[in-house]
């Protein structure tokens, strides 16, 4: 049931729960982001938020840091939860069936979740169990929070993040290569940031070759993600940093299937369109999110398929006169700002508005 006129003080306790579920940014893939307030009388009296894959959910957290003071209050509390609690058995139990145990008064929920292993079973279950349930409260913000993991519920598909810099004339590099960085320290900080909160980072065989990239999180605090190269031919050299067994790689081909180490070669299919058999087997392998940093031609693929999310573009006050064009492409600004010397944009792709 969705309320008409929400108190304004349940929009206060969602977006607190919403605050929560974002510190679980980068730890809880495939798992969504999800937070929760557990208010009595208007006091919040047990919060908590989803901390890392395979450990207690944002229900389970809440519930155990109330005071055993406050433990009495909980049949006569209110639960705000950013996602519709888990009714299904996986690593741990469900949420749904806590909250039932606790016998708590009402839940507020922001969104459904996707999952057909969900997908509305744990609203069922406390509506039955007599809880009064209440749902989208702050729905966009929500799905926007968690817009990894609903695009790979429902397009089947990891979220696709494009990433560039770009001179201030519309280049991303020199003819010959021969710049290695166009944006500046800060932006590049920001960027390692990025690959922290992101499933997998990917490159194409010319930006392996010519920037020898480490795909790691170097410049900021995180944990390094998967990385992709796609080397169709098997063309790029063993001494590369992406093949220096540091971290899990993938190497997408046409020509072989073989695992040495934490590198995986994968073949794929020369017959059928690459970008589709890549994303269909990174969502089989439960990759939630893949940050595409290059080259040109790779980010033009992604943009020509239509299969893309959301591009963050940096530019940057210097010029080139000629070189390698940046990508060309259509989508809503959602922001605009400075970082340092240069301009940062973000766009998502249209179909998503």
């Amino acid at each position: 049931m969705h309320r008409i006129n929400p108190p304004p003080t349940d929009e206060i306790f969602m977006r607190r729960a919403l605050q929560l579920a974002v510190l679980g940014t980068g730890h809880v893939s495939p798992n969504p982001l999800v937070g929760c307030v557990i208010v009595h009388q208007g006091r919040i009296i047990g919060e908590g938020w989803h901390q890392r894959y395979g450990q207690a959910h944002a229900e389970v957290n809440a519930v155990n840091s109330i005071a055993p003071s406050d433990a009495p209050l909980l049949s006569e509390s209110t639960v705000y939860v950013t996602l519709e609690p888990c009714s299904h058995f996986g690593k741990t139990p469900p949420c749904a069936d806590l909250l039932i145990a606790k016998r708590v008064r009402e839940v507020v929920v922001a969104t459904t979740d996707p999952n057909p292993l969900v997908a509305g079973k744990g609203l069922a279950k406390l509506r039955e169990a007599g809880i009064a349930v209440h749902i989208g409260l702050l729905e966009a913000e929500s799905r926007w929070m968690n817009r990894r993991f609903f695009t790979f519920i429902e397009k089947q598909r990891p979220y696709i993040v494009l990433k560039w810099a770009q001179t201030a004339d519309g280049f991303v590099a020199r003819r010959d290569y021969g710049s290695r960085w166009i944006s500046g320290p800060l932006a590049r900080r920001l960027a390692h940031r990025w690959r922290g909160e992101e499933a997998a980072v990917m490159v194409g065989t010319r930006t392996a070759l010519h920037d020898n990239p480490r795909l790691n999180v170097r410049d900021w605090p995180g944990p390094d993600p998967l990385r992709i190269v796609i080397d169709k031919n098997l063309q790029l050299p063993a001494s590369l940093h992406l093949f220096d067994q540091t971290q899990p790689t993938l190497c997408y081909n046409l020509h072989r299937d073989e695992a040495q180490d934490m590198v995986q070669y994968v073949r794929c299919n020369p017959d059928t369109a690459l970008l589709p058999q890549i994303l269909a087997n990174l969502h089989h392998r439960k990759v939630q999110s893949v940050l595409v940093e290059g080259g040109a031609a790779l980010l033009q693929t992604f943009i020509d398929a239509h299969l893309w999310d959301e591009t963050r573009v940096f530019t940057a006050p210097q010029t080139f006169g000629t070189g390698i064009p940046a990508p060309r492409f259509g989508g809503r600004l959602l922001e605009k700002t400075t970082v340092a010397t240069d301009e940062l944009t973000v766009f998502e792709a249209a179909s998503m508005g």
